[in-house]
C-alpha cells in the first residue's frame, strides 16, 4: 500500500467515524428530548389529577367528597366522584395541555377506569411496584409497555391515601419521528463516508504534491551524480527542513568526494618520484655485473631505501583515508601510557639507526599527568608517534625534546630550526613540505595524521614558534575523562629519558 493510500484511508476513515458519532450523538439527543417531552406531558397530567383527589378514609362517602369538592373534581368535568372516592369521569385534556390515558388504582390494588376515555376495551396491567407505590400513596416512576400491540409510556403517580394514578400515552409518534430521523441520519451518514473518501484522497494528493516533487528530484540527483546540484527549498515547513537536511548532506558528501579526489591526485603525485626512482634504479640493477661492487652494494641499500620510503607513504595515505571513516570501536584510552610508549619507541628506532654515534645524545624531558579520553587507541598512537618522530627529526645533535601533558592537551616542543612565518598556516596540510625538508626523507603526511586524528575525536592540533627557539605542536585528543580518585597522583614533572633520539 502507497503512502498515498494510506493518507486517504485515514482520513476518509477519521471523516467518517466522525459524521457516524455525530450522527449517532443526534440521534440520542434527539430520543432523549423526544421521550423527555412524553414524561413532562404524563407528570404534569398526573399531577393536575392526582393533586384534586380528595383525602379521606377509603369507606367515606364519596358523595360528600364531590360536594366539598364544589361539584366534582378539576380536571374531571366536575364529575361525582366514583369508587373509592376517585373521579368517575375524565374529559381529554384541552388544547395544548397535557394528555394521557388515565387508570387509578386502590390501595388494595383495583383498578378503577373512570369513563370519558372512549371505549378502553384494553387495561393496562398493574406491575409489582404499582402495587407498592398505590399501598404507600407516594412516589412515582416511569415504565415502557406494550398494550394490545401499542407500545405506550407509562407514569405511575402515588395519590396519598387514596392510592396512585396511572397515566399512560403511546409512544407511536415517537417512534416514528424516530424512525425517520434515523433514515435520514442513515443517508446523511452514507453520504459523508463517500465525501470523506473523497477528500481524503483529494488531501493525501495535495499534502503528498511536495513531497513527489521532492522525490523525483532527488532521483534525479542520485541518477546523474552530479554532487553540485541542490534541492529547492521552499517555505519554512517540515518538507523544507527535510530539503535543507539533504542539502546539507549533500554538502558533506561533495566536501569528502573532493578532499578523496584531492587525496589521490596528491599521492599518484608523490608516487611518481620513488616508483621512477625504483624503476631507474631497477634497470641499473640488470646490468650490476659491470659495476664495481661497492657501487652495486650502494644500489642495493638505495633500492631497499626507496622501497622503505614508498611503504610508508602508502600507510599514510591509507591512515588519511581512513581519518574519514566514523569510529566504531572506541574505548578509555589512557593518553599518558601511549605517549611513554611513543618516546621509547622513537629512542629505539634512533638508537637502531645508528645515531648513537652521533656528536650527542637527543633526551627526552616527559611531565606527564594521568590523562583519560575516550577514542580509538591505535589512530591515536600513530598520531603521538608522529609528533615524537617530528622533534626527534628536527632536533639538532645533543638537543631535548621536551614532552608535557597537562589538562588533556599534549605539547612537544624541539630546539630545532623552527617554522619559517610562511609555513606555520600549513603545516598540518597533506603532503606539504616546507623548503627544509624537502631535503630529508618522508612524506608530507605525519603531521596531517595527527590533525585529522585530533579532529575526529572532537580535538584540536596547533603549531607555533616556542620561545627561544624551536616549534612547539600542541594536540588534543578531545575533553580528558575524570580519573578515579584513587587514580591520580602527583605529576613526573622532571622526569627525563635520556638516551639517542
Amino acid at each position: 500500500m502507497s503512502l498515498r493510500t494510506r493518507i486517504a484511508a485515514v482520513a476518509g476513515v477519521s471523516v467518517a467515524l466522525a459524521v457516524l458519532a455525530a450522527a449517532v450523538g443526534l440521534y440520542a439527543a434527539v430520543s432523549s428530548d423526544l421521550r423527555g417531552e412524553v414524561d413532562s406531558s404524563l407528570r404534569a397530567r398526573a399531577r393536575g389529577i392526582a393533586a384534586h383527589v380528595p383525602a379521606g378514609a377509603p369507606g367515606a362517602n364519596p358523595r360528600a367528597h364531590g360536594r366539598r369538592g364544589g361539584g366534582g373534581f378539576p380536571g374531571t368535568g366536575g364529575a361525582a366522584a366514583g369508587p373509592h372516592g376517585f373521579p368517575g369521569h375524565v374529559e381529554p385534556a384541552p388544547f395544548g395541555a397535557a394528555s394521557g390515558y388515565v387508570q387509578f388504582i386502590s390501595p388494595h390494588g383495583e383498578v378503577i377506569v373512570p369513563g370519558g376515555q372512549g371505549a378502553a376495551s384494553h387495561r393496562i396491567a398493574l406491575s409489582a411496584r404499582d402495587r407498592a407505590i398505590a399501598a404507600s400513596g407516594a412516589g412515582s416512576g416511569f415504565t415502557n409497555r406494550t398494550v394490545g400491540g401499542t407500545e405506550l409510556r407509562v407514569l405511575t403517580q402515588g395519590a396519598g391515601a387514596r392510592g396512585a394514578v396511572i397515566v399512560a400515552q403511546p409512544l407511536t409518534e415517537v417512534d416514528h419521528e424516530l424512525s425517520r430521523l434515523l433514515l435520514i441520519l442513515a443517508a446523511i451518514g452514507g453520504a459523508g463516508v463517500v465525501l470523506a473518501a473523497l477528500l481524503g484522497a483529494l488531501v493525501a494528493r495535495t499534502a503528498l504534491a511536495p513531497v513527489a516533487r521532492f522525490t523525483r528530484r532527488t532521483e534525479t540527483l542520485t541518477g546523474d551524480l552530479d554532487l553540485s546540484r541542490r534541492l529547492e527549498v521552499r517555505g519554512r515547513d517540515e518538507l523544507a527542513r527535510l530539503a535543507e537536511s539533504f542539502n546539507t548532506t549533500l554538502d558533506a558528501l561533495e566536501r569528502s568526494v573532493q578532499a578523496q579526489r584531492h587525496l589521490v591526485a596528491d599521492a599518484s603525485h608523490e608516487l611518481r618520484t620513488p616508483i621512477a626512482s625504483l624503476r631507474a634504479n631497477v634497470q641499473v640493477l640488470a646490468d650490476a655485473e659491470r659495476l664495481p661492487a661497492h657501487e652495486q652494494e650502494g644500489l642495493r641499500a638505495d633500492i631497499v631505501a626507496e622501497l622503505d620510503e614508498l611503504t610508508a607513504l602508502v600507510g599514510d595515505v591509507v591512515e588519511l583515508a581512513r581519518s574519514a571513516e566514523p569510529e566504531r570501536m572506541a574505548a578509555d584510552v589512557r593518553l599518558d601510557e601511549l605517549v611513554r610508549a611513543a618516546v621509547t619507541s622513537a629512542r629505539r628506532r634512533g638508537a637502531g639507526a645508528g645515531e648513537r654515534a652521533q656528536a650527542g645524545e637527543l633526551r627526552f624531558a616527559l611531565e606527564l599527568e594521568p590523562t583519560l579520553v575516550r577514542g580509538h587507541a591505535e589512530r591515536i598512537a600513530r598520531a603521538v608517534s608522529n609528533l615524537v618522530d617530528n622533534a626527534r627529526k628536527w632536533s639538532p645533535p645533543g638537543g631535548e625534546v621536551e614532552v608535557a601533558l597537562r589538562d588533556g592537551v599534549l605539547s612537544v616542543r624541539d630546539h630545532g630550526p623552527g617554522f619559517q612565518e610562511e609555513d606555520l598556516r600549513s603545516v598540518f596540510d597533506r603532503f606539504y613540505r616546507a623548503r627544509e625538508a624537502r631535503k630529508l626523507p618522508g612524506s608530507g603526511l605525519g603531521l596531517a595524521i595527527v590533525r585529522h586524528a585530533a579532529e575526529a575525536h572532537g580535538g584540536f592540533a596547533t603549531a607555533a614558534n616556542a620561545p627561544g627557539g624551536g616549534a612547539l605542536l600542541r594536540v588534543s585528543f578531545g575533553a580528558p575523562i575524570r580519573l578515579e580518585s584513587e587514580e591520580h597522583g602527583v605529576p613526573e614533572a622532571g622526569e627525563g629519558i635520556a638516551g639517542p633520539g
